[in-house]
């Protein structure tokens, strides 16, 4: 029978399910990085939690793993793209804690905004400091929500309960669906801050929320907001929060996470109106008990039955098929990839066609892998490849796939995904080329032949004389090498689109400038 390791406490039930469904389970926790090498060749499976890190190092010499399970949502411990070329499923269970963090979330803002821990300390020293503590109430006031996925879902809910007013900046939520759940979309962040009363953030950090909360976006708020933040470290630029509450910009915060963790020696804790919690978003009993579930239960169905539930980094594809699927699930991400990173507004509809032999393939995993790229950048961590429709249909994006058997632009297979967004509509088609490489062939029907790979700087401009000199200039002075440059349009003096690769990140001063050429009508940067 497999075998599983538990390396990481968590509920005894874990293991009772592993037992109850015939597999050989040992529950080691505390393990040192030596002893986890000499004795992970052993195991098909592994249960974590955020103590045990799986390097590549350690992925390296486990042999015969099959599949990790995170018992929980974040998974920043476990190596993933070593994992997937190591042939082994990366799971995690999203779900299991999702009403405990949005009841921290609730229990932070009222403990800021009515001052509970400052009072609690100044009654138990005898005092009472009535007119001291006096705080802000929460009624018929704007809270101001950045991402509603399953987490920001409840966290509406809950504060609705409270009767406040819901402002949410979710770039992929529909207005179909912001108003299934009662509560309006700002279009920009420009619109969203200066309205707000109380702000929540409910994100995964990626490069686009790293810092998203910043000085600028303090500097454009009321006066006396109170902040939480429960979602990740670093979403808030923790500099800017102390300015801001040194200013009195910020009433009061409640923080459950940090930029450096654990947090023992932080600016912050100077301040009293700030509350603190040491990353206890998912510490319920209730949470831990379900995750450990979750999750054991997936490792079971997997390595007994083959089922794949909330895989981070395989979709379902049998064996057979994988070889002929594997370049296409590759282009399938790359369009996803630059479709999600230049999506400013709510999605309403994603359309996929199929043209030639790739429409008689198996298409389920190639749409999933489109849409788990697609919607990753700025949803929470529990988008995957099994859930990505899933996760769509939710936030009423109406999803459609369509196949034509010859295709339309003299390629053997084309893969065209459009957007349609509260905007705009945008379309990238794709191709798979020699050695089973992926090409952009289009962009919004603009011919184009270009790379999706590293640092690639998308421009919409109409085509004039000039273009390419200036963006080579303001590259150069930037000392950022350009790889590839590809150039495509309707007709001269016509709309006209690049695709330039370049060798290092592009700071977003440099795409300011870029944005400001004459006749550039759109410049972005995408990472793949």
């Amino acid at each position: 029978m497999p075998k599983v390791l538990i390396s990481d406490k968590m509920s005894p039930r874990a293991e009772e399910i592993f037992r109850e469904r015939g597999l050989d389970v040992d529950f080691r926790p505390g393990l040192s990085v030596d002893e986890l090498k000499a004795i992970l060749p052993d195991y098909d499976g592994i249960a974590i939690r955020s103590a045990t890190k799986l390097t590549a190092d350690l992925i390296g010499v486990a042999t015969n793993l099959k599949v990790i399970g995170r018992a929980g949502i974040g998974v920043d411990n476990v190596d993933i793209p070593t994992a997937s070329k190591q042939g082994v499923i990366v799971m995690n269970a999203p779900f299991g804690n999702t009403a405990t963090t949005a009841e921290q979330t609730v229990a932070l803002m009222l403990a800021a905004a009515r001052h509970i821990p400052e009072a609690t300390a100044s009654t138990r020293q005898g005092k009472w400091e009535k007119s001291r503590f006096m705080g802000k109430e929460l009624f018929n006031k704007t809270l101001g929500i950045i991402g509603t996925g399953n987490i920001g879902g409840l966290v509406v809910e809950r504060f609705q309960g409270l009767k406040m007013n819901v402002l949410a900046y979710d770039p992929f939520i529909s207005k179909q669906k912001a108003d299934e759940m009662g509560i309006k979309l700002a279009e920009t962040l420009d619109e969203f801050w200066p309205k707000i009363d109380f702000l929540t953030v409910h994100t995964p950090l990626t490069s686009k929320t790293k810092h998203i909360v910043n000085a600028d976006a303090f500097s454009k708020m009321k006066d006396g907001v109170v902040v939480v933040n429960c979602a990740r470290g670093g979403i808030f630029d923790e500099a800017a929060l102390y300015d801001a509450l040194k200013s009195g910009k910020v009433y009061a915060a409640g923080l459950d996470v940090f930029e450096k963790e654990p947090a023992v020696d932080n600016p912050l804790f100077e301040f009293d109106n700030v509350v603190f919690t040491p990353h206890l978003g998912a510490s319920t009993s209730e949470a831990q008990v379900n995750v450990a579930v979750q999750i054991a239960e997936q490792i079971s169905d997997y390595l007994l039955n083959g089922t794949v539930q909330n895989a981070l980094n395989i979709p379902a594809v049998s064996e057979s098929e994988l070889p002929t699927l594997r370049p296409f699930l590759n282009l399938a991400d790359k369009l996803g990839t630059t479709l999600g990173q230049l999506t400013e507004a709510g999605v309403k509809r994603i359309e996929v066609l199929y043209e030639g032999d790739v429409a008689d393939l198996n298409r389920k995993p190639i749409t999933n892998t489109i849409l788990n790229s697609l919607l990753t950048p700025m949803l929470q961590d529990g988008v995957n490849l099994v859930n990505a429709p899933l996760i769509a249909d939710e936030r009423g994006i109406e999803v459609v796939e369509s196949t034509r058997t010859r295709t339309r632009k003299g390629f053997t297979s084309l893969i065209t995904v459009t957007i349609t967004t509260e905007k705009r509509e945008r379309c990238i088609s794709g191709a798979v080329v020699n050695n089973d490489l992926p090409r952009v062939v289009a962009m919004n029907e603009i011919p184009i032949e270009a790379n999706p790979e590293g640092n690639l700087i998308f421009i919409a401009n109409q085509d004039s004389p000039g273009l390419i000199g200036k963006v080579g200039m303001i590259l150069g002075d930037a000392k950022i090498n350009i790889a590839n440059f590809h150039l495509g349009r309707t007709r001269m003096g016509g709309r006209a689109i690049a695709f330039v690769n370049v060798d290092q990140n592009v700071p977003d001063a440099i795409m300011a400038r870029l944005s400001s050429i004459d006749g550039v009508l759109e410049a972005k940067l995408v990472r793949y």
